[in-house]
């Protein structure tokens, strides 16, 4: 069975946080980091809630905080190899579409394919990303945050 499920999230920049870092799909980049118990990777958790859509079984939440606050765990990886567990198929393709105004994504967009397509096992061509400014109409293109949108699809068995 074919099935697309749709994944967001976002975070406020933590401005005063010196001690952690700016990182999305799994890369790190220069910035302020994002507010958030974990390393609040908007990509990953985008693509950990767009399993979730596929498989019916909610990671982020109770079974995150479980595993950031109980066991000290805070790579967002980990919820998305989480949610993988309850994933029964093959993923197809991946796309990803990012708001904010800092930091310029497109120079690493290609490190964030790797990065992902390493987690799925899936090949970097099947894993599509966008970004944009949304023109400064919200709080993201004005530099307060990044949120980011994830569509999956998949054939499940």
């Amino acid at each position: 069975m074919i099935k697309v499920a749709i994944g967001q999230d976002s975070h406020r920049f933590d401005f005063d946080n010196k001690n952690k870092k700016l990182v999305l799909g799994g890369v790190v980049f220069d910035g302020p980091p994002l507010k958030g118990n974990s390393d609040a990777d908007v990509v990953l958790h985008s693509l950990t809630n767009a399993i979730s859509g596929i498989t019916g079984v909610n990671i982020l939440g109770e079974i995150a905080d479980r595993i950031c606050l109980e066991e000290g765990i805070s790579d967002s990886r980990v919820y998305v190899k989480e949610a993988l567990k309850y994933f029964n198929g093959d993923i197809c393709h991946v796309s990803f579409s990012i708001e904010c105004l800092t930091p310029k994504i497109t120079p690493k967009i290609p490190e964030i394919k790797k990065s992902i397509a390493d987690l799925l096992n899936i090949s970097e061509n099947n894993i599509g990303i966008t970004a944009t400014t949304g023109e400064g109409l919200t709080d993201f293109g004005k530099g307060l945050g990044i949120q980011c949108f994830c569509i999956l699809t998949a054939m499940t068995r």
